[in-house]
């Protein structure tokens, strides 16, 4: 059965992954003469640049996640199935679910994202967990919360250890983990507990580099290290991690007792080229061509962090979301135009709206090339930058809110233990 006004005759475009590029092609579609499947693991759209804030109990999940037949139900060309692609035939134009279902296609947009990669340590993960997630950034937040609860108890041996939380990446990620962190034990928690103050936590973060912050220009990153500073926050660089346990970690020599440790260093692309059956190009990324189509194949497209598209100086695009989200409006324009009898698009170029990283209250960064900014008129820019990108208007009002309140009372509500905060096995 065909949804009303929607005709089976019309050309078929498979979207897998909504993420922001994925969401971004479809809303492009939206009732064009083109019948559309959006395909995802998850029957949510994640918000991942504010995920950090629900993993220290400033958000929760659904202020940062919108069901994704709630952002697109009102679209009649367009459907979408909860599953698991576990098959691609190019040649054939199907994609396999694991559940059994083939969609065949006249377009393939893979856009399936990235994770968190431990650089060939992987038995690390279970120590550190990522923030890429909702269900790590519940674990972290257990793991952070739940830290505070056992050096409360009467007779805590290992309290040091346990109000001691290394974050392992001075990217923007390390960054504003260990500025929640911070903030989180020094302003949200200083009055819940009697035998322990959260305000003398230790939070430590750890760069292999000479520096954190590398992709942003020097004067930026050194005002985010006395950012944290300020917040209490010690910053050990040319430190590369060699083993992590549920005892700590050992980064440039150094034993660091933590029972908590995070791991914000790095990302890798999900693994579309071996879905598709190709050779990974640089970082392990889908090599495609200017206007997004993949090298070597006929009408099969990716974009974000799992594509390696390059600007115009021949360097890879960052894996941010602003980058996935251009890439995606651009394509299903592209692909309306197409799929209609019209004309070839133009190369996609990327627009930088600039790079930004949150150090905690009042402090943040923004670059735009030329033109930079540090500080409270950043901290705002970002705040409204980020308010503004959540997927609706709920959302906006929910998140804002949520903000206000903190920005005024200094709590924070999402403060929920969810996973045993007994330490991992080891």
């Amino acid at each position: 059965m065909t949804r009303a006004g929607v005709d089976p005759n019309w050309p078929h475009v498979v979207i897998v992954g909504a993420g922001f590029g994925g969401l971004a092609v479809a809303q492009q579609l939206a009732r064009a003469p083109v019948r559309v499947t959006v395909v995802d693991r998850n029957n949510y759209h994640l918000f991942v640049p504010l995920l950090y804030q629900v993993a220290t109990a400033a958000l929760s999940p659904a202020d940062v996640a919108e069901p994704i037949r709630h952002v697109l139900g009102r679209y009649p060309n367009i459907r979408v199935v909860l599953g698991e692609v576990t098959q691609v035939d190019t040649d054939a134009r199907h994609v396999g679910l694991a559940t059994g279902e083939t969609l065949q296609y006249d377009r393939l947009v893979v856009a399936t994202g990235s994770t968190s990669s431990y650089f060939g340590h992987d038995e690390w993960r279970r120590h550190a967990p990522a923030c890429k997630s909702i269900e790590e950034a519940r674990v972290i937040r257990s793991r952070v919360l739940g830290a505070f609860e056992e050096a409360e108890r009467d007779g805590a041996a290992d309290r040091e250890a346990l109000m001691t939380f290394v974050i392992v990446g001075g990217g923007p990620t390390g960054v504003e983990l260990a500025g929640s962190v911070a903030e989180l034990a020094r302003y949200a928690l200083t009055s819940d507990f009697r035998r322990i103050r959260p305000e003398t936590a230790k939070i430590i973060l750890i760069e292999g580099g000479p520096r954190i912050l590398a992709a942003f220009p020097d004067s930026l990153a050194t005002y985010a290290e006395r950012a944290l500073a300020r917040l209490g926050v010690r910053v050990m660089t040319n430190m590369p991690v060699e083993t992590i346990t549920a005892e700590g970690l050992t980064a440039g020599g150094q034993f660091i007792p933590a029972r908590t440790v995070l791991w914000g260093a790095g990302v890798a692309p999900t693994g579309a080229a071996k879905l598709l059956g190709i050779a990974p190009g640089p970082g392990g990324r889908v090599a495609v061509r200017p206007d997004l189509s993949v090298e070597g194949l006929e009408n099969v497209y990716s974009l974000g962090d799992v594509a390696a598209c390059l600007d115009e100086d021949g360097k890879p695009l960052p894996g941010l979301a602003q980058v996935a989200q251009q890439q995606g409006e651009y394509l299903g324009k592209a692909l309306r135009t197409q799929l209609t009898g019209g004309a070839a698009p133009k190369p996609f170029r990327f627009h930088n709206r600039g790079n930004a990283a949150i150090i905690g209250r009042h402090a943040a960064i923004f670059d735009f090339g030329r033109f930079r900014m540090k500080g409270y008129p950043a901290w705002m820019l970002w705040a409204i930058v980020h308010v503004v990108l959540l997927v609706n208007f709920a959302q906006r009002i929910r998140v804002s809110l949520q903000w206000l309140w903190r920005y005024l009372t200094y709590r924070r509500g999402a403060r929920i233990i969810t996973t045993p905060i007994g330490r991992p096995p080891g």
